[in-house]
């Protein structure tokens, strides 16, 4: 087993084969159904306070004792005797040692591509968040999250932010796409979104074949199309014209600002190419962006093997994500991150953890009140942890999501966006 490898549990493996497009219930009638298509017809830009949200699902389970490990409490350490980041001023290598955030709380050193964004205030972390009565069942717990509920059973088929960008008129007027999915399937969080589409790799959105004949191919289509009754004559239509707006883009030649230089991999590919995106104004609110592979049963690696491999990627894209926004004078965007659970709070026999319940959520952006952990620490002692082995969820993750969605992205009610008459959100201090 090499050093990025880790075996995750069958659900998980299952899961990740089929590239979690099944969990996507509608999914093959949206990307047939012409509704789904955007209108490109641009109007005059119209002025929008608006923040556009970048979601990232880490899937399968991020640990959030290692993403951001409380160095301060000895319970940590007692539990994980072998996994645990170091205390920063402990005699373990430079390379096991945490990070220090505020005296508590700390970053492992793979995370360091994050250490400056949140020491200049534009990062926050919010400890202990999830569903609270949570499934260990990854795909129950995906669900709730995305559909936006806070447990069973999850009937929904729209997300959360699918049901925003529903409730909300388009930043731009006749823009060419409000919300975009980077993958092959657009991801449940934004099912049910206006004007969204799945997109695997933007710099190639289009016909495919060769390059030289693609103009008079697409021609020859167009012309075609134009005979037919709608919608398919102005499906069709829309298509031709998302294709041509977004290469004019011109992803593959995009040249970040400020320095940034993005992770080779495809989760720096596909920042990159929302960093684009956004610069672009073209209209987009929400861009969703998958990061797999945190199903950490088995060789967990935080210091040098795969779960290090994980958090380097994870935050040496988001870093250049901020550098480069930043240095372009974009700073009206808000990333955050969420997992379906977090782990068990103590290791296993298999110098891994299982799937357990409080989780972490980190947020990013110009407006975000960073530098901070924010949550009630609910402790790691035996009494503390829910069944005497988890991190027990003190923030509902919707109270994060609520108070980016209702203080950067004017949506009108935190009912409209989550359908639970029950939920009552709770101030985070994260904007």
């Amino acid at each position: 087993m090499s050093d990025h490898d880790c075996k995750g549990c069958k659900e998980y493996e299952g899961l990740t084969r089929r590239n979690f497009v099944g969990l996507t219930a509608g999914l093959a009638a949206a990307v047939a159904v012409p509704g789904w298509l955007p209108r490109v017809v641009y109007a005059a830009s119209e002025s929008s306070s608006r923040d556009v949200i970048v979601s990232i699902f880490l899937r399968g389970g991020a640990d959030a004792l290692t993403l951001c490990p409380p160095h301060g409490e000895a319970a940590y350490y007692d539990l994980r005797p072998g996994l645990a980041i170091a205390r920063p001023d402990s005699s373990a290598a430079a390379n096991a040692r945490a990070i220090d955030l505020d005296g508590f709380f700390g970053l492992p050193q793979a995370m360091r591509g994050l250490k400056d964004a949140f020491e200049d205030g534009y990062l926050a972390i919010c400890h202990a968040t999830g569903v609270k009565n949570s499934s260990r069942s990854h795909f129950d717990a995906m669900r709730f999250m995305e559909v936006g509920q806070g447990g069973a059973p999850a009937s929904l088929q729209t997300g959360w932010l699918g049901r925003h960008l529903q409730a909300t008129a388009p930043s731009l007027k006749d823009g060419i796409l409000r919300a975009v999915g980077i993958g092959f399937g657009l991801q449940r969080t934004l099912v049910g979104a206006p004007q969204a589409l799945p997109i695997a790799d933007l710099a190639n959105f289009g016909l495919a074949g060769p390059s030289g004949s693609r103009t008079r191919r697409q021609d020859a289509l167009a012309e075609m199309y134009a005979a037919f009754d709608d919608p398919l004559k102005s499906s069709a239509a829309t298509t031709f014209r998302t294709i041509d707006v977004l290469k004019k883009i011109g992803f593959a030649g995009y040249r970040p600002s400020g320095g940034a230089v993005y992770p080779e991999d495809e989760f720096g590919y596909s920042l990159r190419s929302a960093a684009a995106l956004i610069r672009a104004e073209v209209g987009v609110e929400a861009v969703a962006i998958d990061l797999g592979g945190w199903d950490t049963h088995d060789f967990q690696g935080p210091v040098d093997g795969h779960m290090a491999y994980l958090m380097e990627s994870l935050a040496n894209g988001l870093g250049a994500f901020y550098r480069d926004l930043f240095a372009a004078n974009c700073r009206r965007f808000v990333a955050v991150t969420m997992s379906e659970f977090g782990r068990v709070a103590f290791e296993n026999g298999s110098a891994g953890t299982d799937h357990g319940t409080g989780g972490l959520m980190m947020a990013l952006g110009g407006a975000v009140r960073g530098g901070q952990v924010l949550g009630s620490w609910p402790g790691l002692e035996r009494e503390q942890l829910v069944d005497r082995q988890d991190l027990e969820v003190t923030t509902d993750y919707r109270d994060v999501l609520w108070e980016i969605l209702d203080q950067r992205l004017q949506s009108p009610s935190a009912k409209q966006v989550f359908l639970d008459g029950g939920y009552r959100p709770q101030a985070v201090g994260l904007i």
